[in-house]
């Protein structure tokens, strides 16, 4: 068994860490820097929807006998690793929303003040900033420390519940690139509708 805190500093390395090196390499392929932060960000988003959908998976599988007393190792672990990524989204959302603006019209403008900037993204992205300090404030101190290891099946559930974000972030990206009249934008509509029109 881990040492208690060694998923949270892994979390804490690996997401950060994940979004350097891709816009590292996206930089060294050519693509320009706010292009390359903006995809790097999506990149990790989409690499933590499908760990976490995966470990909801494995934990609701596994507890099928008694959905309130079975546990699973995974539920306990993985709220931890994640944790530090709901604090990285914050700024990664940020910095996207500074480039964002930056790459409308493939012209690069001058940068806002950051003041003005955070003011912005803050108006713009104000729910999903308060969906992040809830998962850090509120979900991992009751996934982590207030269940006393019920609820495990209940817990893999709502990991599950991520499996949409790489459609939203390849939706995204598709708008990025002005590519959202092709058949692969209208086929992910499609796939992130989960099947239906």
């Amino acid at each position: 068994m881990a040492p208690p805190g060694a998923a949270l500093a892994a979390g804490l390395l690996f997401f950060p860490g994940l979004f350097l090196l891709g816009r590292a390499a996206l930089r060294r392929a050519g693509v320009p820097g706010p292009h390359a932060a903006i995809l790097a960000a999506r990149l990790v988003s989409s690499v933590q929807a499908v760990m976490a959908s995966t470990a909801g998976y494995i934990i609701s599988s596994s507890c099928h006998d008694d959905v309130i007393n079975d546990q699973h190792w995974l539920a306990g672990a993985y709220p931890q690793f994640a944790v530090p990524y709901f604090v990285y989204d914050v700024y990664a959302m940020f910095l996207c929303h500074w480039h964002r603006g930056r790459v409308k019209g493939h012209e690069v403008a001058p940068p806002p003040s950051l003041r003005a900037a955070a003011g912005s993204y803050l108006r713009k992205d104000l729910l999903m900033v308060l969906h992040h300090a809830a998962m850090v404030l509120v979900c991992f101190p009751v996934a982590a420390l207030w269940r006393q290891g019920k609820g495990d099946f209940f817990l893999g559930c709502l990991l599950m519940a991520e499996l949409s974000t790489p459609f939203v972030c390849l939706g995204k990206v598709l708008i990025l690139f002005q590519r959202q009249h092709t058949t692969l934008h209208k086929l992910n509509a499609v796939a992130l509708q989960g099947g239906g029109i």
